[in-house]
């Protein structure tokens, strides 16, 4: 199939080196992790809870691996509630939920929508892959993909522990899982610009491993950007394409999964007085018909709807603006159990905005009272769990009203999430670093992660 490539845009000049939502950091002091100030509420809680844990006392972390319990530990919160899912994807729906304020992941239950444990990891998310995943985290022994410092880590999601990472060079990584689990699809931005597919079988002698990959940066990218920043990476549900948004050559990139390499690449034009598009963020519905992608462009940016039918040429058939009552920048989107519906993150408006994608129109927008940059749908994918960072809170979404049904406390600044049915091992001692975290303490770790718009985990590109 030939590859639609439009011309180099090297020529033309941009502010993206400015730009707050991909610099977060840049033009001021950035701390090793983040830190938006500790709450009297927070402090007052946590001291409380530090005396607690200290007399229950405390045996076996590590920090700093990314592990935070050791073996045969009940679920945190002083009962066993069933944390061993029993291999067979019977095991308690649950939500997992990053926190990049102090590195700790907050348990939730999906069933009861209430908070199981927060737990310390040592390591944060901001974009952990959430497509497919949630459906195979079903064992101990799994694992998650998240994105970590320069690159992916696998945590395997029962102890918490690392079982494989890539570093690839670049500050800015997306990752996807196939929906047969074989292979983990990484998008990373600058200065990398580059594509790769890693064996993501844990079950597998390569497992972690990378089995093939793209070197992007010939494209080179608008201004002085030496590539086209491939940004984001979702998968059509029959396994065989990726769609990769790139932010500095506006175009939406297709490639073949099994050859690794690029089928299609299409031009994503400006409208009206716009000088560049910017499409960074994508989502393939689960009918396999229609993905959305957004766009940083534009002022206040924009929601482009394109129709896959034919997945290896994507055509965009709609791009929503303010005038169509979409919120301010664009994000990241989830598509509705029904591929009908879909959730566009908007944080400079606070809100999600509601798009329906039969009739290609903003139909609704959710109030979330604070930032949300990204959700993930529950292991059933009836319930959206949206992070609302400035509040430390996660706001539940119903699928079926379309409306906020609960409100979930969890840990600092909380920001990626993603889902199985496996609640992972914690103890006395996970809990009381967790504790000490909440309240301020620096803990060791090495496990940032890039934030795009409000940012306080210090991570650099």
């Amino acid at each position: 199939m030939p590859l639609m490539r439009p011309a180099r845009q090297a020529e033309r000049m941009s502010d993206d080196a400015t730009d707050p939502a991909l610099y977060p950091n840049r033009g001021r002091d950035a701390p090793d992790r983040g830190s938006a100030g500790v709450s009297r509420r927070t402090l007052l809680a946590g001291s409380a809870a530090v005396g607690t844990a200290a007399t229950a006392g405390c045996s076996g972390a590590t920090p700093g691996d990314g592990s935070g319990s050791d073996e045969g530990s009940d679920s945190g919160d002083g009962s066993d509630d069933g944390s061993d899912s029993g291999g067979d994807g019977s095991g308690p729906p649950t939500v997992y939920v990053f926190n990049t304020g102090d590195m700790t992941v907050s348990v939730i239950d999906a069933e009861t929508d209430e908070l199981v444990t927060t737990t310390f990891l040592g390591a944060t998310s901001s974009f952990p892959a959430n497509q497919f995943l949630p459906g195979m985290l079903t064992d101990d022994d799994d694992v998650l993909w998240l994105n970590v410092d320069r690159g992916v880590r696998a945590i395997t999601v029962g102890p918490l522990s690392t079982a494989a990472s890539l570093d690839t060079g670049s500050g800015a990584n997306w990752q996807e899982v196939t929906p047969d689990g074989e292979h983990l699809v990484v998008s990373a931005r600058e200065p990398t610009h580059g594509q790769y597919r890693l064996d993501a079988d844990p079950a597998s002698d390569s497992f972690g491993e990378v089995t093939a990959e793209i070197d992007r940066t010939d494209e080179g990218g608008r201004g002085d950007n030496d590539g086209p920043g491939p940004c984001d990476v979702t998968i059509h549900p029959d396994g065989e394409y990726a769609y990769v948004p790139d932010i500095f050559g506006d175009t939406l990139t297709v490639i073949d999964i099994e050859a690794f390499e690029i089928v299609t690449q299409v031009s994503v034009d400006p409208a009206g007085d716009a000088d560049a598009v910017g499409p960074w963020m994508g989502t393939a519905a689960w009918d396999g018909d229609t993905l959305l992608v957004e766009n940083n462009g534009s002022g206040t940016g924009t929601e482009s709807i394109w129709d896959i039918s034919d997945p290896a040429e994507p055509e965009e058939v709609t791009r929503l603006t303010a005038d169509d009552g979409l919120g301010a920048l664009p994000l990241t989107s989830e598509i509705g159990p029904d591929s009908e519906t879909g959730y566009v993150f908007t944080p400079n408006s606070e809100n999600v905005t509601v798009v329906d994608l039969v009739e290609h129109a903003v139909v609704d927008t959710l109030d979330l009272g604070g930032s949300a940059f990204v959700g993930t749908w529950g292991p059933a994918r009836e319930t959206l769990y949206v992070p609302v960072r400035a509040s430390d809170e996660v706001k539940v979404v119903d699928h079926a009203s379309r409306s906020i049904v609960d409100t979930i406390q969890v840990g600092a600044d909380p920001y990626g999430a993603t889902a199985g049915t496996v609640r992972p091992e914690t103890d006395a001692a996970a809990d009381l670093l967790a504790t000490l975290a909440a309240v301020g303490v620096e803990l060791p770790g090495d496990g940032t992660t890039y934030c795009i718009g409000e940012c306080a985990c210090g991570h650099r590109l």
